[in-house]
């Protein structure tokens, strides 16, 4: 599952040093896959040029194409003296980034989607983009997102899970996750931690039910979730002193505990809700990524079908 073999770097035009394509090299050169190094570009004042005719707007946009493919392929040139990984060169054309990453994606088969982050210069922390954010919920592959962390040898991968559950998708996706953070520990020489949060008392309860015993409750539920942890990692051959349950929100827990064991890699499941409850809502996973400062590989549950449509 975490042996990816056909994996699409997604090229940021506005910088030199491509993060994402650093990155599905050091992956690549570990699980013999290859890459296609894809950039999509648009300038809507091709489309609104109507002094143009048809075939002189298309072969505009073409020497737009072709410029960009000359300036992706000299830093591939590049990357291709020190590697013997096999990297293609892709330039499309496509007014909704995300989409066009995602296409390419399906038509090609891709199962791992990379790309770099982006730092805000001046409060030194990762703004994600609304492309990053569609590429989870949307993109029918897995989604790694490359932060500034190195994957150092015998790192750490931390795998987040909900074991607490007795919902079957989210029993599934731990699975998932668990298999890919071991596939990935034996591709990078790392060690697999779990992490799982739970709740805790609820306030409500504790205020209107006087005879209510929160710390008993308190108790009863760690109780219950080291349990399941410890189920779960004895069925995955995760080491126990490896698990990590503790009580607090995942956004809160799984980036504390990712830096208390300095994660190189977190691998999170995606749920991938679309439209107005996503947007309303946002998903665990993405509030999990705003506060990480490492690599993050996000997965989709079986069976996931993306929105975006081939024509």
């Amino acid at each position: 599952m975490g042996n990816f073999q056909k994996i699409l770097a997604v090229i940021d035009p506005t910088i030199q040093k491509q993060k994402s394509l650093d990155r599905a090299i050091e992956l690549a050169e570990k699980t013999g896959g290859s890459i296609t190094a894809f950039l999509t570009i648009y300038d809507f004042s091709y489309e609104m040029t109507t002094m143009l005719s048809v075939d002189e707007r298309e072969v505009m946009r073409q020497a737009m194409i072709d410029d960009k493919v000359d300036w992706l392929t000299s830093i591939v040139d590049a990357h291709q003296k020190q590697t013997d990984v096999p990297i293609n060169v892709k330039v499309a054309w496509h007014n909704r980034p995300y989409e066009g990453i995602i296409i390419e994606c399906m038509e090609q088969g891709h199962d791992l989607i990379v790309k770099g982050t982006q730092k805000h210069d001046t409060l030194k922390s990762v703004i994600f983009t609304p492309t990053d954010w569609h590429l989870l919920r949307k993109a029918p592959a897995s989604v790694l997102l490359v932060k500034e962390h190195d994957w150092p040898a015998n790192g750490q991968i931390l795998a987040a899970v909900n074991v607490g559950t007795e919902d079957e998708a989210h029993q599934s996706l731990n699975k998932r996750v668990t298999k890919t953070a071991h596939d990935m520990a034996s591709i990078l020489k790392a060690n697999v931690h779990l992490v799982n949060s739970y709740p805790g008392t609820p306030v409500n309860i504790a205020i209107e039910i006087p005879e209510f015993d929160p710390q008993g409750y308190n108790e009863s539920v760690k109780a219950y979730h080291d349990k399941c942890m410890t189920s779960h990692a004895q069925t995955h051959q995760v080491a126990l002193e490896n698990c990590h349950v503790k009580e607090g929100l995942p956004e809160d827990v799984i980036p504390a505990v990712a830096k208390e064991i300095d994660a190189e890699l977190v691998i999170i499941g995606t749920i991938g809700r679309v439209g107005i409850s996503a947007a309303l809502i946002g998903n665990t996973a993405e509030h999990v990524i705003d506060m990480l400062d490492c690599d993050v590989l996000a997965l989709k549950p079986e069976g996931f079908e993306s929105p975006v449509q081939l024509n």
